[in-house]
């Protein structure tokens, strides 16, 4: 070659031209002089491996992968994409080796398992199949409908069953932004086998946890710990203990609370929550939160969103004016960099502290990856390089086409196009034209920043207008022709606040906790959630219940005081803040709510002539906190698998005889007793009682003796 005297080099060129060959070059120096070699896109080193299962047991998929900068690996059965907040998937990612756990299989989960890891410079994927044997079924071959050939079935696996007993357990916590939160479980299992102890995993209103930088779990042996360094109203909910093994699970939850903190300045609010990113693109984002609630403090007039550059401690403000809605597009951003968002709210006292900080976002290209190939320039040496850096030739761009809106808001629409399959060897970028429906004049959108990636935000949009969009390619050597417009797109309106939820129904679930219900808003209005307030009867001090919206019309209020009398209300939520509150509820008192009873048990023959039983049984230990007034039985013929009530008026009495009984029949029975709160669980079915008249002589009557037979019989004994 003569630009390198590379003879690899020299062979290429040969098919190529010489300013082809410098052009590459010079793009090999451009890529390649970096931290790490470019020569880095995903690869597996361990491939996913196909298994055979029972049913109930669990199956573990994992695969080791490599690649700069850190591929992302997604899980997919049969083609779709795996939620990974379900409870019934287990993904985990330990420096490069991802596992996919099911922890229980059904039969259902037979499929085929797909990981695919990709990074800017492509994409690799890796498959294999499960099969999940039902242990009702004989020797029986499954077949995936993907593969061609069948798998042979794995001999019967006998378990050790495993008892767990949790030993200790956490309650209810009620703590303030900032605390330290401990929740702690010591168990014992039976057996206690060295290699088989049980696995325990944590859950907040069903999504697992794993350890993170605002939530630490430590497992040994038999005992297991979730630290909140950093209490914060985003690690408010309901959580939930599993200690898994191979014949089941213990389960223990309880409710932890996160009151607001200290305001900077007395009234002002409490910090919004749950920031979410959506559409990060290479020059903008759009950050969403949920409103704090307030019961004292004065409404919320608007927020300020805040970003800061990872590896940086400079927080800057977005917006110069409070945003009224729970939703911003943030512009301005740099391409390839990283950054942190907060949100702040405001009213008429102040500024409330920031929200916990998102995670990392980084500005890029969602398209990338589209635009990337690699081109072989012999033996292993590969150079990856955009579509648009090799092709030749002084053309002016293809017209776009397929233009749509991918998300629609009050005042931004978020467009989406395809570039025309062709584009010369110049730098491309796009121009996006708007038009209102009642006016005629064509509006260019981004006069001022060019627009390399075929997706764009337009903003500052009146809500609930219609629209018309069009988008044009362009290079140095000139435009191309419009696509075709948009069908019109209509803005989102929000008409307000929902309206106030209805009815708020107390009812009794334990002795410091109630159960609140209430009717859904007529008009939702985009409906984020509800928050709960309390009021000791008497009083006006309402404190919240909840500090995170509940997003069901349902909720436990915890840590009441047993014996005190408390009223409720409820306020819906949206993007533009709360509803009015509903109507209080009727006061209620805190007490154990009646339960079911207990089962009945053991039951007894007393009596049968052949054709009836008498029988009898023990009240149930535990009434539920009302008195056992009635009792049914059901009764079981040997040989038949169906049981059968014998009275449909209740029992009174703990004493019944059975009648219409066929003589030389075996009978299984069982009892069920009921009370106010209904009927409890049945007892164990009795001992088989054979129907077979007893000939035991019943004792007799003592015959009638006058007054004269006993004066004779003295008379004799005398």
């Amino acid at each position: 070659c003569k630009l390198c005297f590379d003879y690899v080099c020299f062979i290429y060129c040969k098919n190529v031209t010489f300013t082809y060959c410098l052009q590459v070059r010079k793009k090999m120096v451009e890529k390649y002089v970096r931290e790490e070699s470019m020569i880095r896109g995903p690869q597996f080193l361990t491939t996913l491996r196909s298994h055979t299962v029972w049913e109930h047991t669990p199956v573990k998929l994992y695969c080791t992968v490599e690649g700069y900068p850190t591929p992302l690996v997604k899980w997919y059965k049969d083609g779709v994409s795996i939620d990974m907040s379900s409870i019934k998937y287990n993904v985990q990612d330990n420096v490069g080796i991802h596992t996919l756990e099911i922890a229980k299989c059904e039969t259902d989960d037979t499929a085929q398992y797909t990981a695919m890891a990709g990074n800017i410079h492509g994409q690799v994927s890796t498959q294999a199949s499960v099969i999940v044997k039902s242990k009702s079924a004989k020797a029986k071959t499954y077949s995936i409908h993907v593969l061609s050939m069948h798998f042979p079935m794995l001999p019967e696996i006998k378990y050790t069953k495993i008892n767990i007993t949790f030993l200790e357990t956490f309650g209810s916590v009620f703590g303030t932004e900032g605390d330290t939160v401990t929740l702690a479980a010591t168990t014992t299992a039976t057996p206690n086998l060295t290699n088989l102890q049980p696995e325990a995993q944590w859950f907040r209103d069903d999504h697992r946890l794993s350890d993170s930088k605002w939530v630490k779990i430590e497992s040994a042996r038999g005992e297991t710990k979730l630290t909140l360094p950093h209490l914060n109203k985003d690690d408010e909910g309901v959580y939930t203990l599993r200690m898994v093994t191979k014949g089941g699970d213990a389960v223990h939850s309880a409710f932890v609370s996160c009151a607001d903190g200290p305001p900077p300045v007395p009234g002002a609010p409490g910090a919004p929550m749950d920031i979410k990113i959506h559409d990060a693109n290479r020059d903008y984002v759009i950050v969403s939160w949920k409103p704090p609630n307030t019961t004292t403090e004065g409404p919320i007039i608007g927020y300020f969103v805040d970003r800061c550059e990872t590896g940086t401690e400079n927080w800057v403000q977005c917006n110069d004016s409070p945003i009224k809605i729970c939703k911003y597009p943030v512009p301005g951003l740099f391409e390839g960099h990283s950054y942190y968002f907060r949100v702040r709210a405001i009213n008429s006292h102040g500024i409330s502290k920031p929200s916990r900080i998102s995670d990392p976002i980084a500005a890029l290209d969602p398209t990338e990856f589209e635009r990337l190939h690699a081109i072989k320039l012999g033996g292993k040496l590969d150079v990856v390089i955009y579509h648009d850096d090799v092709e030749d030739g002084k053309k002016v761009p293809g017209t776009p086409s397929k233009l749509y809106a991918s998300e629609t808001d009050r005042t931004y629409v978020v467009l989406s196009w395809k570039p025309a399959p062709y584009q010369g060897q110049a730098p491309v970028w796009y121009y996006i034209e708007k038009v209102g429906l009642s006016l005629g004049a064509w509006q260019r959108v981004n006069t001022q920043v060019p627009v390399r990636s075929p997706r764009y935000a337009v903003f500052d949009l009146s809500e609930g207008k219609q629209y018309l969009f069009r988008v044009l390619a362009a290079n140095m050597y000139g435009s191309s022709e419009a696509s075709e417009p948009t069908e019109p797109i209509q803005t989102q309106e929000l008409h307000g606040v929902p309206s106030a939820p209805g009815q708020v129904v107390a009812t009794r679930e334990t002795d410091t906790s109630l159960l609140i219900q209430w009717a859904e808003p007529k008009e939702p209005n985009n409906l984020i959630g509800y928050y709960i307030d309390v009021c000791v009867k008497g009083s006006k001090d309402w404190g919240s219940a909840n500090h995170k919206p509940h997003k069901n019309n349902k909720f436990v209020v915890q840590g009441l005081t047993t014996g005190e009398t408390y009223a409720f209300r409820v306020q819906a939520i949206n993007e533009l803040g709360l509803s009015d509150e509903s109507q209080e509820s009727s006061p209620l008192s805190v007490k154990a709510a009646l339960t079911t009873p207990s089962a009945p048990y053991d039951i007894a023959l007393l009596a049968c002539d052949g054709e009836s039983m008498v029988l009898n049984w023990k009240h149930p230990v535990h009434s539920g906190g009302s008195p056992v007034v009635e009792y049914y039985i059901d009764k079981h013929r040997h040989g038949e698998h169906t049981w059968r009530e014998i009275n449909i008026p209740p029992i009174k009495e703990r004493l019944f005889k059975v009648e219409h009984l066929s003589a030389g029949a075996v009978y299984e029975f069982m009892v069920y007793g009921g009370s106010l709160a209904g009927l409890g669980a049945p007892s164990a079915p009795s001992k088989a009682f054979h129907c077979d008249a007893w000939t035991i002589p019943e004792p007799g009557t003592v015959p009638k003796t006058s007054l004269k037979q006993v004066s004779i019989l003295k008379m004799k004994c005398a």
